[in-house]
C-alpha cells in the first residue's frame, strides 16, 4: 500500500487551516512530507491528545521542535519551541524528572522524531521522553485549543 502521490502544484502546507465561514471546518493538505512510524524509538511512550493533557496535568511539559517557517502560525497552548535541530545544544532546558512530550507537525513530519533520536543519542533517557505523534495536525483537526506562534 502506498499513499496518492501529490497532484497539486502549490506549496504544500503542513498545518490545517481554517475554511472561511465556517468556524468548525479546517481543511488539509493530504500529501505533504513523509509518513512517520508510529513509535519514534524504543522505550518512548507515544500518546495521543488525552494523554498528552493528562502528563501535563502530571508536570510535564510539551516541547514544539518545529523550526521557524514551519508553525504555520500555531502552536499547543504552554508549549515551549526548542526547534529539533537544536535539541542538543539545548537539552539542559529540559528536566529528565519531568516528561517532555514532543511534537511537531504531525505523522508526516519527522521534526520530533529527529529530535527525539538526537536527544537518546546523547545519552537523555527515554523514559522521560514522549512523543505525540498526530502533531499540530491531529490537534487542529480534532478541535484542540491553539495559540500564536510566529514563523
Amino acid at each position: 500500500m502506498q499513499r496518492h502521490a501529490r497532484s497539486r502544484d502549490q506549496k504544500p502546507r503542513s498545518v490545517p487551516w481554517p475554511v472561511n465561514g465556517d468556524a468548525d471546518v479546517v481543511a488539509v493538505d493530504t500529501t505533504w512530507g513523509d509518513l512517520q512510524r508510529l513509535g519514534a524509538a524504543p522505550g518512548v511512550q507515544t500518546v495521543g491528545e488525552l494523554e498528552l493533557a493528562e502528563l501535563v496535568e502530571q508536570g510535564g511539559v510539551v516541547v514544539d521542535c518545529r523550526t521557524a517557517g514551519s508553525f504555520g502560525g500555531r502552536t499547543i497552548p504552554g508549549s515551549v519551541n526548542i526547534p529539533h535541530d537544536e535539541i542538543v545544544d539545548r537539552k539542559d532546558d529540559l528536566d529528565p524528572e519531568r516528561t517532555s512530550i514532543l511534537f511537531c507537525n504531525g505523522p508526516q513530519c519527522p521534526q520530533s522524531p529527529d529530535a527525539i533520536r538526537r536527544l537518546l543519542d546523547a545519552g537523555y533517557p527515554a523514559s522521560a521522553l514522549a512523543y505525540y505523534r498526530g502533531g499540530m495536525h491531529d490537534w487542529v483537526t480534532l478541535s484542540m485549543p491553539t495559540e500564536p506562534r510566529e514563523d
